[in-house]
């Protein structure tokens, strides 16, 4: 018996030395030295913003695959202060300040509430929006101050956009794996910083959750479809996005292109949000590489990443697209462009988008914009994956409506979504008319609640029943859950419009010019 008591000693204080305890504080051993983050707040928070996930895509690593990071070789390095953001194609400075961007850009930051690392919080990984031209992770209305107090370790990145990230010419490759997606690359490469490093904080690396909105929702369907991320997360977020892309290009030499300004390189490829706010000039292509082929067609093959996923879309989306809706200036109008639109499916076209009075078309006009950009392949993706991937998901409607935010258009939901309910932290363009107000904060609790329980446990719900159910998508009855004013069980909305837009694929594949001849209106 005492030699078993002495083997039992041994063999737990074995276990005991290996899963080491070290306190968190604002001091952080990563990158091969010490990080000095923002010391905790009264509420218990702790910030390190700026940190290197990647060494700096500069000179002859410009337009390169992000490479390994240099030690620090012990020393300290500030993260008490964002880093710079990557250049953005957008003339807004409201939006991105040139100030404040550059090429040495690829940082993540973390906000945790842990004390040890032995904690193990769920992860919630941010991917921002922006048409992969513009965004930065260092935005007010991303400050993840909320969502840590929610009790997950929140992490936000930076990639590079724009021509500097997503120029498809295929004599860029020089690594020869075929792919331009240096965008894409830099999400991946701070996923496995994250995967590596976040157990320092007090984040569990095997429950880890991606969330994006917008382009942000787009990567993450990337993401979804990319045989390159395995292992990288167990659960997805999409808001307003999941699966377009474009095809890559092919151009004469580049061999100069390296050698100029980083600004120089980004001017010649400046987008103006306020007169093109729906097409951008640079995305994710197919490369046979990170993308391998079209996302649709991986989730029809049942080969994307078999994670539970949580996806949705705004009912106003198209009011931020009606720049690009078909022409409807008369009904007669409307029609003749559904007709070119559609060709032989103008008829069933009518049927889903009528257009008999100048009401009709109007209306029909923006909902068709709206469904191609965003919502019908929003509702595609959770639609495959869960009926024919056999995958959990489930499916939301945000409607929610107030003086602070009147509209659900493209991006209401975010300000719900991480908390910052304020003057100067709107982003959908226009400043809010009226503050926010005790059912603008109810709302955001409930959204935090009903996100951070999905990256906690895969379920939106609360195991308590202190939340409207929310029920797991099926593909019938009332399988979405409507975000609105009244929050409750519905269909699937606009579902005929959807089904008809799935039924003009080939192969999986929605002809190409349908998506560009919307935009291109």
């Amino acid at each position: 018996m005492r030699i078993f008591r002495i083997l039992a000693a041994a063999v737990l204080g074995g276990l005991v030395q290996h899963i080491r305890s070290d306190p968190i504080e604002s001091r952080v051993s990563v990158n091969g030295g010490v990080v000095q983050g923002i010391p905790r707040t009264a509420a218990g928070v702790l910030e390190f913003l700026g940190i290197p996930f990647a060494a700096p895509p500069v000179g002859s690593l410009r337009w390169k695959p992000p490479q390994p990071l240099l030690s620090l070789n012990g020393a300290q390095q500030n993260a008490m202060a964002f880093g710079l953001s990557c250049y953005s194609a957008v003339l807004d400075p409201d939006l991105a300040d040139p100030a404040e961007q550059g090429e040495d850009c690829l940082t993540v930051n973390v906000w945790t509430t842990a004390k040890d690392t032995t904690e193990k919080k769920a992860v919630m990984v941010w991917i921002y929006g922006g048409g992969f031209e513009f965004g930065a992770s260092n935005r007010p209305l991303y400050n993840g101050n909320k969502l840590a107090l929610d009790g997950v370790v929140l992490v936000s990145f930076n990639y590079r956009l724009g021509v500097l990230g997503f120029l498809a010419l295929s004599e860029l490759d020089d690594e020869g794996s075929g792919s331009t997606n240096f965008g894409l690359q830099d999400q991946l490469a701070a996923l496995r910083w994250v995967r590596d490093n976040i157990s320092l904080f007090g984040g569990d690396p095997d429950n880890v959750t991606i969330f994006g909105e917008s382009a942000g929702g787009h990567s993450v369907g990337l993401l979804l479809a990319s045989p390159l991320s395995t292992g990288l997360f167990h659960k997805g977020i999409l808001e307003s996005g999941a699966l377009a892309l474009q095809q890559k290009l092919n151009a004469s030499s580049v061999a100069e292109l390296r050698s100029l300004p980083a600004e120089q390189v980004n001017n010649a490829a400046l987008w103006d949000l306020s007169t093109d706010p729906g097409s951008t000039v640079f995305a994710p292509s197919i490369d046979d590489y990170v993308v391998p082929t079209a996302p649709s067609v991986v989730f029809d093959n049942e080969d994307e990443q078999p994670v539970p996923i949580l996806a949705g879309f705004n009912a106003r989306e198209e009011d931020f697209f009606l720049a690009h809706s078909l022409p409807h200036q008369t009904s007669e109008d409307y029609i003749s462009s559904v007709g070119t639109f559609f060709g032989n499916r103008t008829d069933e076209a009518l049927q889903v988008y009528p257009g008999s009075t100048y009401i009709q078309a109007n209306d029909s006009a923006n909902a068709l914009a709206g469904d191609l950009v965003i919502r019908q392949q929003t509702w595609e993706a959770l639609d495959t994956h869960v009926l024919v991937g056999g995958h959990k998901g489930y499916g939301y409607y945000f409607t929610y409506s107030s003086p602070y935010s009147p509209l659900a258009m493209h991006t209401a939901e975010m300000n719900y979504v991480f908390g910052n309910i304020g003057p100067n932290e709107s982003f959908t363009y226009t400043p809010p008319l009226s503050p926010a107000d005790s059912g603008d904060m109810k709302m955001s609790e409930t959204i935090r609640s009903y996100w951070t329980n999905f990256a906690k446990t895969g379920d939106p719900n609360d195991p308590n029943g202190s939340l409207p159910y929310w029920p797991s998508y099926t593909g019938y009855g009332n399988c979405f859950v409507d975000l609105g004013n009244l929050i409750h069980a519905i269909n699937t909305p606009d579902i005929d419009r959807f089904q008809f837009i799935r039924s003009l694929r080939t192969n999986s594949i929605l002809p190409l010019g349908w998506r560009k001849g919307v935009m291109d209106n």
